[in-house]
C-alpha cells in the first residue's frame, strides 16, 4: 500500500517541501530510503524500526522503499523520522492516509518513541502556511516557534503515541498559543548608559548611531569604556517590531539557539564573537550552510572588539554585506540567502600597546608598528564605518560621577522618534532606517542650504573624503536633524557629522 506524509528540509534559513512517500508491499524485508538522503536520514531506519516496535505497533514485514521527493534535493538532519514512522503507519493500516497527509511532521525519534527538538521549525511552519497544511506536529521544545506566527495550528507532541492518537482521533492535542509578543515590547536592555561615567561625546555618538543605525568605530586606549558603551547600545534601540522578531527568530531557529519557551527572539540580538573565529563562524556556511555571527546579529548590534586582532581577510568579508545588508553564500550545491541588516560596532586601541594617545608618553611602539597595526583594517572597509570616535581616557573625578549621567530609557526615547520619522519618510520603500539610504534618497533627503554645501566641500577636500565617504556624512547629517525633529539638514548638522569622522583638523 502507498501513503504519503508531509515534512521539509531546511536550507539555510528557508524550508523547503518535502513529500515523504511509503510503500509496504511484498518481498523480503527490506528498508529502503530514496531521494539523496544523508547519513543521519539513512540511519533514520534502525531509529524508526526501534520506535514503532517500543510504542507496540510493530513493524511491517516486507519491502519497504522511502522516497523523500523532490529527489534531487540533499537531505539531511533528523527531522523526517517522525514523517516516516507516519507515513509507514498510514500505508500499514494504522492510520488514514488522507488525515496523515493532511499535517506536516517535524520530529526526531528516540529508540522509546519519543520526539526530539530539531532545528528550523519556524522557517517550517511559515512553509506550512503556504502549503495550506491544516496542521504542524512538532515535537514539544519546537511548539513555541512553530505557533509564533498564529497563523497555523503547531501541536507540541512527546512521543510517538501521541501524534498516532491525534490523527486516529482518539485523544486530540490542544494546538500551542502563539507568545505573547506586545507585553514585551517596552522592555529594556539589562546594561544602563548610564553606568558609563563621563564619555559624553561617545554617547552622544552612539545616540546618533541608533537613531539611523549606523556603524560605528571606537578608537581609545585600553580601559577607557569602548567595550561598556558597545554592550550598552541595544538598551537605547527601539525595541524589535514583531516582523523583525519573526525574521530574526527564523535565523536562530535554523541555528538551534531559540528559547523554547517563547519560540521567538524578543530583544535585538548582540554577538561578539571572539577574533578567533573562521570564516564560515562569522559570515555563514559549512558543507550544509548555516548562519554565521552576521546574520545572527540581524537587526541587532555585531561588536568586534580588538578590531584589528581580526585576521585581514575575514574583516574583508564584511564589506559586502554592510552594503547589501544581505550575505550570499555559494556552494556546489545550492547558494543560500542569509539576511544581514546589523549594525557594525567595533572597538580598537590606537596602536599595539593601546596608550599611543596618552600625553604620559608611556607608548614605546615603532611608527612602523603602528602603520602596520592600523594597516590591517583596509582603506574600503574603513570608509563604511559611518562614525569613527576617539574614547579618551578617564579622570579620576569622571570616573567618580559614574552613574549620574542619563538612562538609557531616556536616550531611547528620542532614539524611537527618531526612526518613526525615518519609517514614515521611508515608507513604501525596501529600507527603514537613514544608513539604508541609496543615492536617490539621499538626493532627495539630505538636501541643505549654501552654508552646508560649503562646509561639506571643505570637509570633503580636507578630509579627502571618497563619494561614500560624503555619502555618510550626508546620511549622519540627515540622522543628527531627525533627532532634532527638523525636516532640513542644516549647516550645525553637517558641522556634527563632520566631527564624526575620525583624524581631522577644525573646520568652521
Amino acid at each position: 500500500m502507498l501513503a504519503r506524509s508531509c515534512c521539509a528540509a531546511v536550507i539555510g534559513v528557508d524550508a523547503i517541501a518535502v513529500t515523504v512517500e511509503v510503500d509496504v508491499g511484498r518481498g523480503l524485508p527490506v528498508f529502503q530510503i530514496v531521494g539523496l538522503p544523508e547519513t543521519a536520514v539513512r540511519e533514520s531506519r534502525d531509529r524508526i524500526r526501534t520506535a514503532l516496535r517500543n510504542g507496540g505497533y510493530g513493524f511491517p514485514k516486507g519491502r519497504i522503499t522511502v522516497n523523500l521527493s523532490p529527489a534531487d534535493i540533499r537531505k539531511e538532519g533528523t527531522g523526517f523520522d517522525l514523517a516516516i514512522a507516519l507515513g509507514i503507519l498510514a500505508a500499514s493500516g494504522f492510520l488514514s492516509p488522507d488525515v496523515v497527509a493532511s499535517h506536516l511532521a517535524l520530529g526526531e525519534l528516540s529508540l522509546d518513541g519519543r520526539v526530539n527538538p530539531v532545528r528550523g521549525a519556524l522557517a517550517v511552519a511559515a512553509l506550512a502556511d503556504a502549503a495550506h497544511i491544516r496542521g504542524l506536529l512538532v515535537p514539544v521544545s519546537n511548539a513555541a516557534e512553530a505557533a509564533a506566527s498564529g497563523k497555523i495550528p503547531a501541536f507540541g507532541i512527546k512521543n510517538l503515541g501521541e501524534a498516532v492518537d491525534h490523527l486516529a482521533g482518539r485523544k486530540r492535542l490542544e494546538a500551542r498559543e502563539p507568545f505573547d509578543f506586545s507585553c514585551l515590547t517596552t522592555s529594556v536592555w539589562d546594561a544602563d548608559l548610564k553606568d558609563v561615567a563621563g564619555q559624553e561625546h561617545a554617547k552622544r555618538a552612539l545616540e546618533v548611531a541608533a537613531a539611523g543605525s549606523h556603524n560605528i568605530l571606537m578608537s581609545g586606549s585600553p580601559g577607557s569604556g569602548k567595550t561598556m558603551l558597545a554592550r550598552r547600545l541595544p538598551g537605547i534601540l527601539p525595541p524589535l517590531s514583531f516582523d523583525e522578531a519573526l525574521e530574526t527568530s527564523r535565523i536562530y531557529s535554523a541555528a538551534g539557539l531559540l528559547d523554547a519557551s517563547t519560540g521567538l527572539v524578543v530583544t535585538r540580538p548582540f554577538r561578539a564573537p571572539h577574533h578567533t573565529i573562521s570564516d564560515a563562524g562569522l559570515v555563514g556556511g559549512g558543507g550544509h550552510p548555516r548562519p554565521g555571527e552576521i546574520s545572527l546579529a540581524h537587526h541587532g548590534v555585531l561588536f568586534l572588539d580588538e578590531f584589528p586582532e581580526f585576521r585581514k581577510s575575514l574583516l574583508d568579508m564584511l564589506r559586502q554585506p554592510l552594503e547589501d545588508r544581505m550575505l550570499t553564500v555559494s556552494r556546489a550545491s545550492c547558494t543560500v540567502r542569509f539576511p544581514a541588516s546589523i549594525m557594525l560596532v567595533a572597538a580598537m586601541n590606537p596602536c599595539p600597546c593601546g596608550y599611543a594617545d596618552e600625553p604620559d608618553g608611556r607608548c614605546r611602539c615603532a611608527p612602523s608598528a603602528v602603520d602596520r597595526y592600523r594597516g590591517k583594517i583596509s582603506g574600503p572597509l574603513m570608509d563604511r564605518m559611518d562614525i569613527q570616535i576617539e574614547v579618551p581616557s578617564l579622570a579620576y573625578q569622571d570616573f567618580r560621577r559614574a552613574g549620574e549621567g542619563e538612562a538609557s530609557l531616556r536616550v531611547r526615547e528620542r532614539v524611537v522618534r527618531a526612526r518613526a520619522v525615518q519609517a514614515e519618510r521611508f515608507s513604501g520603500r525596501p529600507y527603514v532606517c537613514n544608513a539604508a539610504m541609496d543615492a536617490s534618497a539621499i538626493r532627495e533627503f539630505c538636501r541643505t542650504d549654501h552654508g552646508g554645501e560649503k562646509l561639506l566641500s571643505r570637509a570633503a577636500e580636507s578630509l579627502r573624503l571618497s563619494a561614500r565617504g560624503v555619502s555618510r556624512v550626508l546620511k549622519i547629517a540627515r540622522t543628527i536633524a531627525d533627532l532634532e525633529q527638523s525636516e532640513y539638514v542644516t549647516k550645525n548638522n553637517l558641522a556634527e557629522a563632520v566631527q564624526y569622522r575620525r583624524f581631522h583638523p577644525d573646520i568652521s
